[in-house]
Formats: C-alpha cells, sequence, structure tokens
C-alpha cells in the first residue's frame, strides 16, 4: 500500500523553493498541498510555480484548514521553535531546516513538543543521504581506513548571507547557518561527539560589500577534540567568490578517505581558466559512486560543449578515454603513452601489457 504524505511548506524563499522542487518532481511519497509565507507576492510566485492552490500567510490559518500531514520548514532560524511547536502541537511531522533553532534551550523545547504529540522530527542534514558521503561513512564503519584519527570538513558558500542571517541577535551566522552541516558531518563520521571547540573568526570582505552589522564575520576555522580523542577541523567561507564547495577528508589508522568537491573543481577551473581552456579533474572514477561518476560525466561533456579542453587524472585508461579527446601515461612524472579517443580497447591493452 502506497502512502502519500501531504506537505504543507513554510517559507517561499530560495531554500522553500528547493524543497518544493523536490516535493512535485522527486518525491513520489510526498504532495505539496499547501504554502505559507507572510509576503503575498512570494506566496503567489511560488504558488504558481509549483501549482499550489492552498496558500496562506500563516501557519495559524493553514492549521485552520488542516488538511495536511506534516510541514517544511524553510524559513530563517529565529522563527523555528514557534512554528516547529505550532505544528507539533496539531499532531503535524516536522522537516526543519538546519539550523535548528537559536539556542540549545529552543531546540530542547521543539523535542519536547514533537515528543510530546508523538509526531515525527527532522534536521536538514541532507550529506547523510548524499550517495557520496553515505558511500563514505558505510566504507568507514566496515574498517576500510581503520579507526578515524583526524577529520577536515569544509562549507564555502557563493552567496552574500541575507540581512537577518549576518545579525547575531537574529542567527549564529555562518557557524550555524553554513556549518551546521560539517559540525553534524564531522560527528558522523568520526564516530564521536566533540568535547572541546576552539574557534576563530575573521571578516575580510564586509567593507567591501558594505556591511556594518556588529561582530559580522566571513571566515571561519574551528578546531576540534572528539570524545574519542580523534582531531578535527571545520572550515568556512561565505561569501566565496570561487563558488560552491563542500568536502571532507577522514584520516583514519590504515588509510584516507575522500568525498564531495566536485562543484569546487569546476569552480576553480572556471575562476582560474586561461587560454588554452584546461579543466582538471583529479579524482578517479573509481573512487566515486555511480550517481557522482554520471554527475560528472554530465558536467565533463557540458563544459567539452562549451570548448573547453579537459584534463582527467584517471587511473583506468578506458574511462577517461570515453570522456576525453586524448590520454597520456605517466610514469614518474614522463609521458610514456599517448592514446587518441575511440582507439580499440585490445591496442591500449596490448600496448599496457594488460588484459
Amino acid at each position: 500500500m502506497t502512502i502519500t504524505v501531504r506537505v504543507c511548506l513554510i517559507g517561499a524563499g530560495r531554500a522553500g523553493k528547493v524543497h518544493a522542487r523536490s516535493l512535485t518532481q522527486h518525491l513520489p511519497g510526498g504532495k505539496l498541498v499547501a504554502l505559507v509565507d507572510p509576503v503575498a507576492e512570494a506566496r503567489a510566485l511560488m504558488g504558481d510555480e509549483f501549482s499550489v492552490a492552498q496558500r496562506f500567510e500563516t501557519l495559524a490559518a493553514a492549521l485552520d484548514w488542516g488538511q495536511f500531514d506534516a510541514v517544511v520548514i524553510t524559513t530563517p532560524t529565529f522563527t523555528h521553535q514557534a512554528l516547529a511547536v505550532t505544528a507539533a502541537e496539531a499532531h503535524k511531522h516536522v522537516f526543519l531546516e538546519k539550523p535548528m533553532a537559536l539556542t540549545l534551550a529552543e531546540c530542547d523545547t521543539i523535542i519536547s513538543a514533537t515528543e510530546r504529540n508523538g509526531v515525527l522530527l527532522q534536521i536538514g542534514f541532507m550529506r547523510r543521504f548524499d550517495p557520496e558521503f553515505a558511500a563514505a561513512y558505510e566504507r568507514i564503519q566496515a574498517g576500510e581506513i581503520g579507526q578515524p584519527m583526524l577529520i577536515k570538513s569544509l562549507t564555502h558558500g557563493p552567496g552574500l548571507p541575507p540581512p537577518w542571517a549576518r545579525d547575531l541577535r537574529t542567527s549564529n551566522g555562518m557557524l550555524a547557518e553554513v556549518n551546521s552541516h560539517d559540525w553534524d558531518c564531522t560527528r558522523w563520521l568520526m564516530g564521536s561527539n566533540p568535547q572541546r571547540v576552539y574557534v576563530e573568526t575573521a571578516n575580510f570582505k564586509g567593507t567591501a560589500h558594505n556591511i556594518d552589522t556588529p561582530n559580522f564575520y566571513d571566515n571561519v576555522l574551528v578546531n576540534i577534540r572528539f570524545e574519542s580523542g580523534g582531531l578535527g577541523s571545520i572550515s568556512g567561507v561565505c561569501p566565496c567568490e570561487y563558488g560552491y564547495d563542500a568536502r571532507v577528508e577522514i584520516v583514519g589508522e590504515r588509510g584516507i578517505m575522500l568525498s564531495g568537491g566536485q562543484k569546487q573543481r569546476l569552480a576553480i577551473a572556471r575562476a582560474l581558466m586561461t587560454d588554452p581552456k584546461l579543466l582538471l579533474m583529479d579524482e578517479p572514477s573509481e573512487g566515486l559512486s555511480p550517481v557522482m561518476v554520471q554527475h560528472v560525466e554530465t558536467i565533463i561533456r557540458t563544459l567539452k560543449a562549451e570548448g573547453l579542453a579537459i584534463l582527467l587524472v584517471e587511473q583506468n585508461l578506458q574511462s577517461a578515454l570515453a570522456l576525453a579527446d586524448r590520454a597520456y601515461v605517466l610514469e614518474s612524472g614522463q609521458v610514456v603513452h599517448e592514446f587518441a579517443a575511440g582507439q580499440d580497447p585490445a591496442t591500449l591493452a596490448r600496448i599496457l601489457g594488460v588484459s
């Protein structure tokens, strides 16, 4: 029996559109049936774009209608507690965008409300469901790199935060709005909670962006000691001029694992490009999940259509030639073989001495 979850989306901004698109295009078990936003124009635009007939100015008005099972809350952080508690008290399940709230006390209030009313609560930490990050977790749990010793995670975002997100009276700044993913990801992959934290922040670009908000920061670096004894770091930059960048490196007793960063590589390539144009992809396809391989192949073909030259550092020669125009085999930094796209696989194998 297929169960359809009827969803009321709260917030018609950028994050709200992301969830609206997911609900209408990618989640057959979910149905977007209502929209809440206090701004009439935003409410109308999103309602029209995603064909949502039921539109409300407040959550209270939506609850008076009531024909939905869950809410997805994508509004500014300082509104989260009131909206989540109100929904839970009305016995609606709650999907709450990160960061959860402004204070631990507010988070505890939300948790208590959902537990008291027997409804589900989920926070929007999507990296736990990202195929590449999920595969890294499974491989760590399987002992592939041994006990994790060191983890480095970063999230750099290209956009300037909205005024409320850079005001410490209504937000905890980038450490929460952007790097909350890293706080969650590091403890998840390390398998341990932070024991001690040291943080430095800096403001490099505020003046150039005419920001005079007290205590504004656009760069952050965090050092962490975990309860397990492991060490970690988190870095954040927002706004980041070279584009969106999210990746993690985990060093274990017997090996190292890298995850994420594909968008960052493309952004760096675009930013540093000179004639002849060149794109460097520095991860072998064998180290990526099938979903990420397909994603990278699509990006490379798109860039080739734009006239960019592609340089692949690839362990699998046939995989490289499926995407690149030419391939080179290096030994000790010297080119020992050169191949053209379309060359017969048997010829490649004979030259390289492999089956």
